[in-house]
């Protein structure tokens, strides 16, 4: 579950991380009325303001704007809430920002230059542990970081059994060139962003620029935080900051019917039980030819009323030319799935695409019987290979 900046600063907030204060609003009217509060609250006179939306890059596409009195955040307001932001992680229609966080200046002058640094927490996926990530090169791509300058990348793996250690917190400060108060400042950060990365469940935390203020202070000027799903039931407070305009449509009406399903830019509309066998089918669906339309893994339970409303999701798609449906039979035998899908088209009346239906496992001969002699427009295949075929055949 992806997070607003302003969601992702409250939750490091709660746990000592120093953030760049600010308010979230919904209109112009509100954002004024903001800007008067942080003014008194941290004697700011410029104002911040971004787009909130699950997208990265808002600065390149108009999201992220500086006002320099009150006039200009009530204008910068009206211009970007309602606004299509299209930025390089967004698709070309881009999203609609429905609030913006109005948030203090922090790159007022002082005693030294302000510095931005990267840092994000994740998992490395080859080691199995915990992984603090940072730069000093904060407010760029770290794609583009890692491409040009890799040896600017710095990590630093946490062993589960003893947590993020002292030294270790230390060498990140170290490392980005720090010293005196700010190095100490940077210890206590990047200590309480682990923190706060572990005790949320989270995937990703991830906050560039971190910022070295004139003064000396380390703070978060941005927050782009992922908390693991299946961890939500130890957050059920967490639950309530889901911002489902921000999702996929198609997606978030799949969740509620209880299939895991991702959309994709293909032709082909996949129906699996088991995330293995779906990651199979759509290297299938590549080698004939096509392209995959969508992960969806319906699960064991693959009744008449789940596949027909997985057909539904599917057929949302106007690019799927064609349904592959791949069942192994372990836990649910093949010839309840057979009859979930024929009972299925059935009750949907026509299906204007092709359907491919390949059964194996429990009662997979019977299953095969009932599709061909179910008198549906719908081929039933045994094999892989078959299946792929058959695939290749109707895309041609």
């Amino acid at each position: 579950m992806n997070l607003h900046e302003y969601q992702g600063k409250e939750i490091l907030s709660t746990f000592g991380v120093k953030i760049q204060k600010g308010i979230v609003v919904n209109t112009p009217q509100e954002a004024v009325a903001a800007a008067k509060k942080l003014t008194e609250e941290t004697g700011t006179g410029w104002h911040v303001l971004k787009a909130q939306v699950h997208a990265g890059g808002r600065g390149k596409g108009g999201g992220v704007k500086l006002a320099k009195n009150l006039g200009e955040v009530e204008s910068i307001a009206d211009q970007i809430i309602g606004m299509q932001l299209v930025t390089p992680q967004t698709s070309a229609e881009g999203k609609k920002v429905h609030q913006v966080l109005v948030a203090e200046d922090v790159y007022y002058p002082g005693e030294t230059e302000t510095s931005e640094f990267y840092v994000s927490v994740l998992l490395n996926r080859t080691t199995g542990r915990n992984m603090i990530m940072y730069s000093t090169e904060g407010g760029m791509d770290i794609e583009t970081v890692a491409e040009e300058t890799p040896h600017l990348i710095f990590t630093e793996e946490i062993d589960p059994a003893t947590g993020m250690l002292p030294f270790q917190a230390r060498r990140v400060a170290f490392n980005l060139g720090l010293s005196g108060a700010a190095f100490k400042d940077m210890t206590k950060f990047v200590t309480a962003l682990y923190t706060a990365y572990d005790k949320s469940d989270a995937s990703l935390f991830e906050i560039n620029p971190v910022l070295k203020t004139s003064d000396n202070k380390i703070l978060a000027v941005d927050a782009k935080v992922t908390i693991d799903d299946n961890a939500l039931f130890r957050h059920k407070d967490y639950l309530e900051l889901r911002d489902i305009r921000e999702e996929n449509p198609i997606e978030v009406e799949a969740g509620a019917l209880g299939l895991n399903y991702v959309d994709l830019e293909g032709n082909v509309g996949c129906m699996v039980n088991g995330a293995g066998l779906a990651m199979a089918t759509m290297d299938l669906i590549k080698q004939a030819g096509g392209e995959p339309a969508n992960f969806l893994d319906v699960g064991g339970t693959a009744d008449a009323a789940r596949v027909e409303a997985a057909f539904q999701i599917i057929l949302k798609d106007p690019e799927v030319k064609a349904i592959l449906i791949n069942i192994f039979g372990g836990i649910v035998r093949c010839d309840r799935v057979a009859q979930g899908v024929i009972d299925a088209y059935k009750n949907m009346g026509t299906i204007n695409v092709p359907i491919i239906v390949r059964l194996q496992g429990t009662n997979a001969d019977i299953a095969k019987k009932l599709i061909d002699n179910s008198g549906l427009d719908v081929q039933s295949a045994v094999e892989f290979q078959e299946a792929a075929d058959k695939v290749q055949a109707v895309l041609a």
